[in-house]
């Protein structure tokens, strides 16, 4: 009975190491264990054949036009910016608003155009 209590971890122990021991095959190509291992050969996929008649592409007529339109747009929308009164009208300066109109004791220097207003 005690033989069996014994015999039986140790033989459990055994098979465990065998198993843990056992050399895992990879998938395919060398490693440090097998470094002479035959190489899988890697497939790919295969590229489609060309055409024998090449017709002609537009892509770059079609940028062509699209960066036309993009400067034309940019044009208007800074050309409708431009009729704004702060930028037309001389009045403004350049302000966003126009100055107050001061007396001439009471006119401060203006940072933002150089001139007493």
């Amino acid at each position: 009975m005690s033989l069996k209590i014994i015999l039986l971890p140790v033989l459990l122990l055994l098979t465990i190491t065998g198993f843990a021991q056992k050399v895992r095959e990879t998938r395919g190509g060398a490693n440090s264990l097998h470094p002479y291992a035959e190489e899988q050969p890697v497939q790919t996929k295969k590229k489609p054949s060309r055409k024998k008649v090449f017709e002609p592409t537009y892509n770059a007529e079609r940028d062509y036009y699209k960066r036309v339109e993009a400067v034309a747009k940019a044009r208007r929308k800074n050309a409708k910016l431009a009729e704004k009164p702060q930028y037309s009208n001389p009045l403004y300066f350049g302000h966003k608003r126009p100055p107050k109109k001061r007396p001439p004791g009471k006119m401060k220097f203006c940072q933002e155009c150089g001139i007493r207003h």
